[in-house]
């Protein structure tokens, strides 16, 4: 039998008998693959900090993705070190569990934003987005004025009713209030008291700098400022890496 299967030209030259032995190899590589993960309980690594997007950041997030933001700027930092030096710890599965669809990639126009969040302050961003060029001279990016319009929210408990029954671990109390946690993250003068209790590290301002009306602008400045915020990163370095 090894003497046949040596006499590679029998396989060669038979159709029938080289697809079948294809079909075979196929199978085993995929089951070596595929059969370890029933093994375990998640192949997402488990962090502390990570939450749902609150209803802001989520109307945020449908912005940023709506306007093909992903086409120029990727949210995942590899693991490299010129990578962590410029953008902070690499991208964790973890940090992208909730997304639909996630913004991974490797197509930089402009910089990654994975590790955006609080380092800018929101009026940097608003006017950012209004008149990149004015910040940044060298911007290839348009301009985003428009998103100063008022955000349609009046079917935000929809959506993180949508969301939950794909898995989001929103509560039947977060779907009821999404609307209220909406306008008390993006109005400074409301009590954020419960939403924050609902979303932790959540943060409340008048995002495009004008708290009298809640706007596009507002939802996608709160998105930003949130992404690589939720993760204590020290919490998941090595020991001995964090010694160096």
């Amino acid at each position: 039998m090894f003497r046949f299967l040596r006499d590679h030209g029998v396989i060669e030259r038979n159709v029938v008998l080289m697809a079948v032995l294809t079909v075979i190899t196929i199978s085993i590589g995929g089951l070596v693959q595929v059969v370890p993960l029933f093994a375990v309980e998640t192949t997402i690594e488990r962090v502390g900090g990570v939450r749902p997007y609150t209803p802001l950041e989520l109307a945020g997030r449908e912005i940023y993705v709506r306007e093909g933001c992903y086409t120029c700027h990727s949210q995942m930092v590899r693991p490299f070190r010129d990578e962590a030096e410029r953008y902070g710890h690499y991208s964790l599965a973890a940090e992208s569990m909730y997304d639909r669809p996630f913004q991974w990639g490797s197509k930089r126009t402009g910089p990654d934003l994975a590790r955006v969040g609080g380092r800018y302050s929101d009026d940097w961003h608003a006017a950012h987005l209004r008149h990149p060029r004015l910040l940044v001279p060298e911007s290839v990016m348009p301009p985003y004025a428009f998103l100063d319009r008022p955000l349609d929210y009046s079917d935000i408990s929809d959506r993180l009713a949508t969301l939950r029954r794909l898995g989001v671990p929103y509560t039947a109390e977060m779907v009821a209030n999404a609307r209220a946690d909406l306008e008390a993250q993006a109005r400074p003068a409301n009590d954020a008291t419960a939403m924050q209790g609902r979303y932790a590290r959540a943060r409340q301002g008048a995002f495009d700098g004008d708290p009298r009306s809640i706007t596009e602008m507002d939802a996608l400045i709160a998105y930003l400022q949130m992404l690589g915020t939720l993760v204590d990163f020290r919490a998941v370095t090595p020991a001995e890496l964090r010694q160096q």
